[in-house]
Formats: structure tokens, sequence, C-alpha cells
């Protein structure tokens, strides 16, 4: 079983977290789940919450959204069926019908893409899928939550007597409300509603005058409020309807409420089912705010977190538009624990928080904003000693405090725990808790537990160089302006850069140099040694950066000029062939022009074709020199002569079929000319009425005849409407006769 005590989870602010998490439920028994979260002790129960967390998330980036699954409380409802003769109201079986409703879809839903959401239906497999329930709801309840007139054969009467004494009532109010109003005797207003039922608006004066029961009057007494005397009687009867009415939705109720009271744990795991998925959602939501992901958890011992945020920080600086720097950290067999040093406000703190923080998340079943390249690994325990929020009383005796929590670290530690101390061995002297810190160090690298401590200790940053799988690191300050940085580098210790920090914050230089002359003059050289070895690597970072830059600079070039010898090569062999192209012509132009020129002279004509052909004969000879022949066998040219006869019936055929292709096709186009025809006639000749649907011959959008005068017709759109003339306007549905 892992250890993750809330002291931890307090000194890692996961509660702020929580928060967060909670904004993104849709009901309150969500985010009241949600503030139970802590850490999965289980670790196959950890890896099926964050394969489900995990697949939620997809769906928010993806077309097979998973449906809304909003739902209402149903405790009341739960609480009531578990008791005998309790009576459900309509407006909880409405939200009873809902909610199961609500659950089939996803039960559904999940059945449908089980390929995307393997573990989401795995999940969903353990709640039941029926529709009995809602059945017999429907058969009862409306959607709006009142029992149906249908119900049953005795309130659908009731309610049909009710509506024709109402209808009695309403006759009968208005001809009493003319008579007397022609009289003379009612106010302006007319009339009123006193206890739910319409009342004659009488003036004072006139009251003796009007029949009835009087119901009040107003502030001033002016008008006094006076229900019919003709329809007292219809009043009362509607009274006895509607209390018949309510016994019977009452005895309905009651009934509804056996038939579905066996049904209460089905309504109970479908409540907690609603509320698990809104839990899950809200951490899939948070992570997809946050661009957060699932990081490979590894076999072996490692954690290696790529450019990873703290994710308070990483909300808070978002909303303030503030960048923030992301950090990468790896613990592994052979880096087992980190020791960072270095001043105050550089990050040490933020940068334990953000693995503890992380580490705590990812096992609480939450993805977390690393790289997608990133490790983890499930650890049993998880200790802290951050110590930024203790009480007075604590503050009183910080190191009795401090050595309580050694003594519990000590007691759980193993190869199985990450423990995160800030600012280590601090409380007591300095030499004096220092030593003391080198041994529990020393405790933990020997019980093989991962961890980051911060410290200004000096011999716990030399038992860091020493130690063989313990690395030292330190936040990167700009030495110039002392300026943080807020990046980790592993390898080296940081100076507490003390008495520049000092300097920078206006402390007189003459008081710095009395405080140095008080310090052991070792530990000033080794802090200064670490303060000069911190800028130099400084420095060389900062020259490899340009070099790289440089190399990288230099190798665009030569790549640029590698291309440019290319294609420069390319023009010049190009050239080349045509520049000995051009000399053959001209060699050949010169050969011949001899010949003929001699030819001229001697008007020997066979002379000039044995020379002429003496020449071919000497030039082909040269050409085959240069192109030897290839040969060919027998078989080669008797499967060359088959390809071609094969060929020549190939074209044959094609040509055959594509005169009778042709043929068709000017069939085709004589019948589509003449359907043409007639359909321009038929247009032409169509008189357009009004509904008729029509779109504009230029236009997509149709719309129906509103209005036609003489050649102009009003186009209803549905959302506007607009005039064209009928040359202007196209037929796509006839108006029904």
């Amino acid at each position: 079983m892992g250890f993750i005590s809330q002291k931890t989870l307090d000194d890692l602010e996961f509660n702020s977290i929580l928060n967060s998490v909670e904004e993104h439920c849709i009901s309150d028994l969500g985010k009241k789940l949600v503030q139970e979260i802590k850490p999965i002790s289980n670790k196959p129960d950890l890896f099926i919450e964050l394969a489900q967390v995990k697949e939620y998330n997809s769906s928010l980036i993806s077309e097979n959204r998973i449906p809304n699954h909003y739902f209402e409380d149903l405790t009341k409802e739960i609480h009531l069926l578990k008791i005998e003769n309790s009576r459900l109201d309509a407006a909880s079986f409405l939200k009873i019908a809902t909610n199961s409703e609500t659950v089939n879809e996803l039960l559904l839903f999940f059945r449908k893409f089980s390929e995307y959401f393997p573990t989401l239906l795995s999940k969903s497999s353990e709640i039941e899928y029926t529709k009995t329930a809602i059945d017999e709801i429907q058969k009862i309840i409306t959607p709006y939550g009142e029992v149906q007139d249908k119900a049953s054969a005795f309130l659908r009467e009731i309610r049909k007597e009710i509506n024709i004494a109402r209808a009695k009532l309403s006759s009968s109010f208005s001809r009493e409300m003319s008579r007397y109003d022609n009289a003379g005797y009612l106010d302006d207003i007319r009339e009123s509603v006193v206890d739910n039922q319409r009342v004659l608006a009488v003036q004072n004066m006139h009251r003796k005058k009007v029949k009835g029961s009087l119901l009040g009057s107003s502030k001033t007494g002016s008008i006094v409020f006076i229900a019919p005397q003709a329809t007292l009687e219809l009043h009362r009867d509607i009274q006895n309807l509607q209390h018949d009415e309510k016994q019977e939705i009452n005895r309905l109720l009651k009934v509804l409420t056996e038939t579905i009271r066996p049904f209460f744990p089905l309504f109970i795991s479908y409540q907690d089912y609603l509320t698990k998925l809104d839990c899950i959602g809200a951490k899939a939501k948070h992570a997809y705010a946050n661009n957060a992901l699932l990081p490979k958890f590894s076999d072996s011992k490692r954690i290696y977190f790529e450019e990873a945020y703290h994710p308070i920080l990483l909300e808070k600086n978002r909303k303030s538009k503030l960048p923030i720097v992301p950090q990468t950290l790896e613990l592994s067999e052979s880096q087992q624990i980190i020791v960072i040093s270095g001043p105050n406000a550089g990050g040490k703190s933020i940068t334990l928080k953000t693995i503890g923080l992380l580490q705590v998340m990812v096992q609480s079943g939450m993805l977390i904003p690393v790289d997608e390249h990133s490790e983890t690994y499930f650890f049993d325990t998880i200790l802290s000693d951050i110590g930024d929020n203790q009480s007075i009383e604590n503050q009183l005796s910080t190191y009795s405090y401090r050595l309580k929590n050694m003594r519990g670290f000590l007691k759980r530690c193993n190869e199985h725990t990450l423990f995160l101390i800030d600012e280590f061995g601090t409380g007591s002297d300095p030499d004096l808790g220092g030593a003391l810190a080198e041994i529990f160090l020393e405790e933990f690298y020997t019980k093989k537990a991962f961890g980051v401590i911060t410290t200004h200790y000096s011999n716990l940053k030399v038992l860091a160089n020493e130690l063989e799988n313990v690395s030292n690191a330190n936040m990167q300050f700009d030495e110039r302006t002392l300026e943080p940085l807020f990046k980790l580098h592993i390898g080296q210790a940081g100076s507490s850069f003390t008495f520049e920090v000092a300097q920078k914050n206006g402390i007189p230089f003459s008081l710095i140099n009395r405080a140095k002359k008080k310090v052991e003059g070792e530990k000033i050289r080794l802090d200064k040694t670490i303060s000069k070895l911190q800028k130099e690597r400084n420095q060389l970072q900062r020259n490899s950066q340009v070099l790289e830059n440089e190399q990288l600079k230099a190798k665009t070039q030569t790549q640029n000029l590698s291309d440019k010898e290319s294609k420069i090569k390319a023009k010049l062999n190009s050239f080349q062939e045509l520049y000995d192209k051009n000399q053959k012509m001209l060699t050949y132009g010169r050969k011949s022009n001899e010949l003929i020129n001699k030819y001229f002279q001697t008007n020997n004509k066979k002379a000039l074709f044995a020379e002429f052909n003496k020449w071919v004969l000497i030039e082909k000879t040269k050409y085959l020199e240069l192109n030897p022949p290839v040969k060919k066998d027998k078989k080669a040219k008797a499967v060359k002569q088959a390809k071609v006869k094969a060929e020549k019936q190939k074209e044959v055929q094609l040509e055959k079929i594509e005169k009778e292709i042709l043929t068709k096709v000017v069939e085709v186009r004589k019948e589509k000319e003449v359907e043409a025809k007639r359909k321009a006639k038929e247009k032409a000749s169509y008189r357009f009425k009004v509904n008729d649907k029509v779109r504009l011959i230029d236009g997509k959008a149709c719309g129906i005849i509103d209005k036609i005068e003489k050649n102009k017709v009003v186009i209803d759109y549905g959302m506007f409407t607009t005039q064209a003339t009928l040359d202007k306007i196209e037929l796509v549905v006839a108006a029904k006769k």
C-alpha cells in the first residue's frame, strides 16, 4: 500500500489543482467527488483511471465527442424510495427518467465507439441498460413534469369536466362584466384576480348594485373586488373537481412510486456512474486546457520530465500573460538524487515542487503538462519536507519539527520512495546541522530512494560530488545582472552569490568586506571558486551557442553552394553536348559542301556516289565503335513480333469500340437536344403560380412565390423576400393543387 500524507499534498498545494479541476465539473456531486481526489495506491486501478481520462481527453478534439452527461442530484429521491409508503412528486419522476435516459445514451455511445473508448466502455459495461423504469414513468409523467391526462380514465374525465366548467365560468363572467360595465358600475380596469378567481373591479359607490361576493378592495378603497353571483356556483364546482383531480394525481403518483421502488439500487448506480464520469470529464477538460498528456510509465525506475511546467504557475502566468520557463529533469538509477543549490529567488523550490506535484497528479489519475517523450514511475511512497507553511508553534522549534519529519522519512524510505526536501539541514547550527544532513543524505542514498533536495550547505554539495549516483545542480543566474534565468543545470553546484546579491541590493561595500573577513577563508574561496566556475560555464554555454549558430549557418551556406555547383555542372554538361552536336553538324556540312563542289567541277556522278558511300561507311564505323549494337536472340525477336501483333490487334479493337461509342454519343446528344427543347418549350409555356418553389436562374437558394404582379414576382426565402421578373426565375417544384 502506498503512503502519500496529507502534509505532502498540502506542501505541494495539491488542493489548488483540485480547485482548478472542480471548475470544469457540470454537477455539484461531481465537484464534491473532485475535492475527495487522493493519490491512488493500487497500480492497476491507477492505470484504469488514467486510461479513462486519456480517452475522454481524446474525445474533446475528435468528431466522436462524448454526449452531454449533465444530471440532477437524486439523493433526496433515492432516500424517499427507501422509506416504505413514501410518495415522490411528478418533478422527481421526471428527474429519475432524465438521468436514466442520459445513462442509456452513454452506454449505447460507448458500445458504438468501442474502438475509441475501450476503458470507458469496460467501466460502463458494469451498468445495467434498461428502459423499464423509464417506460413506467413516461406512461404517467409528461416531458414537462406533469401527470398525463391518459394516466387514468378517471383523471381524463375529471380534467374534461374542469375544462367545460372553466369555459362556462369564463362565458358567465364575461356576460356579467359586460352587463355591469354597460351600466357604468365598473372601474377602468374592469376586472382583476383575487385568490386565483376572476373578480369585477367595481367602483365603491356602486358596490351594493352588483350582486356577488365581496373579496377585497384596493389600497385607496375606491375600488372593491366582487365575484359575480352567477359565477360563484361554477367556481365551487371547479374547486370540487380540482380536489378530485388532486386526489387522483396523488393516487397515481403513489402507485408509480411503488412500481419503481424496487429500482432504487439501479438509480444509485446511475448516479454514482454519472458522478464518476463528471469527475473524469473534469480531469480531461483541465488537461485539455493546459495541453497536458499521459507520460509513459517506465518498467525501470526512471522519472524523465521533459519541458515540464508547474501546473499552478502555468495557469496563473497564462491569465497574467506572463512567460513561464519549462524544466527538464531526470531521476534514474544513475542519477538517484539531485542536490540543487544557488541563491534564493532563483527557482529552486519551484523546480522541486514541480516534480513533486506532477508525480502526485499523475498518481491521482490526472494528465500533466510535459512533453510527449516524458516518462515516470509508480512510487509507493512520496515524502516531502518543504516547510514553508509551518505554524507559529512549529516555528518556535523549527529544527525539532524537521527532525521529527526526518524520523518519518528514515522509517518509510525505501527503493520505491520519492522524497522532496527544501532547504535541507536548516534550523540548527550550520556545521552541526550540515553534518547531520550529510548522514541523512547518505541513508537515503543507501536505501536507493529517489529524491530532490535544495540546500545552501557546502558540505552537501561536496558530498553530492563524491557519491556516484548523486548529482549537483543549480539554477542559472545572469552573472552580470544577477537576475534569475529559472533554468536548471545538472552537473555543477551553484554559488549562493551572497555578497554579490547584497551589493546589488545596495549594501555598502565596506560592510560587505567586513562580513567577508568574519567568514572562514576556505568557505569564501570555495564559494568564490564555485561562482567563478558557474560564470565560466555560462560563458562556455554562450560560446557554444554562438558556435552552434555559426556551424548551422556554415552548413546552410555549404548546402547552398553545393546546390549551385550541381546546377552549374548540369548547365556545363548541357552546353558541352550542344557544342559537340553543333561541331558534328559543321563537320558534316563541310564534307557535304566539299563533295558537291567537286561534283560541280568534274560533273562525275559515279565518283560523287563512290566518295559519299565511302565517307558514310567511315562515319558508321566510328558510330558503331562508340555505340556497339546489342545482340538480339531469335526468341526475343519472336516475343517482340508477338507483342507488336498483339498491340495492333488491341488498336483495331479500340478503334472499333471507339466508333461504337461515338455512334451512341451522337444518339444520346440528339435525345438530350430533343429533351432540352421539350423542357424549354414547357418552361416557356409554364405559368407560374403562388406557392411554386423557384430559384433565380443564376442562383442556388430556393424560395416560395409569395405574390405575382404582371411579369414580376415576390419570392419568400424565409428570412427575407426579394423581387424578380418571370424571365429571371426557374421552377424547382410546382405548387400542389
